[in-house]
């Protein structure tokens, strides 16, 4: 990050930046929550890109044709959602990003009660859901000026250790105040992250079939509380 790029972050209030940081760490931990319940559920990983990445080329090179169906699709049907989620954040009729919340939450739903009645096969779940995932994951791409996946773990630890480093060898106090916050609100997001995987497991045995659906019920009530609140997320513009 450059000098130019710090200055720019003034234009971000401090509430803009609390309630960013906040909403990206919630949407980090539901990554985490859902990504864990892939990986116990389906043997692949459906917000991890990255790892299913590293899923296909090693299936590539051993033949296992489950693996690499399997991998292909989640990811495309993840970039597909991050394609879908993008349109829906630029389009102009929408105001803000309170239907993202919903069509999210929607689709997992729609998952949860469909797979009740009927058995939904690997291919078609993991499609299902990883699009899910790509549309969340442009919820929020920013926090103040330090730009944020919320569900792409590498990234994050790069930029934090990156701004870390900035923080301790720059000698402007302004410079090391904005790459020391950045550092914190990516070492949060990553914590968040860490701690949906970590629950998931015990709620998945907890909630059975259902598991899905306490994702769900949060991004529902989160984008309720950002519409009470009129509250209005300028991250991808």
């Amino acid at each position: 990050m450059d000098k130019s790029a710090i200055s720019e972050s003034v234009s971000f209030s401090a509430d803009q930046i609390r309630i960013q940081e906040r909403l990206a760490i919630f949407l980090a931990l539901i990554a985490g929550y859902i990504d864990a319940t892939g990986l116990i559920k389906w043997k692949t990983y459906v917000s991890f890109m990255s790892g299913n990445t590293t899923q296909l080329g090693t299936a590539l090179s051993t033949d296992k044709y489950d693996v690499i169906i399997t991998s292909v699709i989640v990811i495309g049907s993840f970039l597909l959602g991050i394609y879908a989620g993008t349109c829906l954040s630029l389009c102009k009729r929408i105001k803000n990003q309170i239907l993202t919340f919903y069509i999210v939450s929607g689709i997992l739903i729609f998952y949860t009660i469909i797979a009740y009645f009927y058995n939904i096969n690997t291919i078609s779940a993991v499609a299902i859901v990883g699009f899910s995932m790509g549309i969340m994951n442009t919820i929020v791409t920013s926090v103040g000026n330090q730009k944020v996946n919320t569900d792409f773990v590498t990234g994050t630890l790069n930029s934090l250790a990156r701004n870390a480093a900035m923080s301790s060898m720059t000698h402007d106090k302004t410079e090391r105040k904005q790459y020391k916050a950045n550092a914190i609100h990516l070492l949060l997001l990553w914590i968040g992250f860490l701690s949906g995987a970590f629950t998931a497991p015990f709620l998945l045995s907890f909630l059975g079939n259902w598991s899905l659906d306490f994702p769900a019920l949060l991004l529902l009530i989160c984008g309720s509380w950002i519409s009470v609140f009129n509250i209005t997320l300028n991250t991808n513009t």
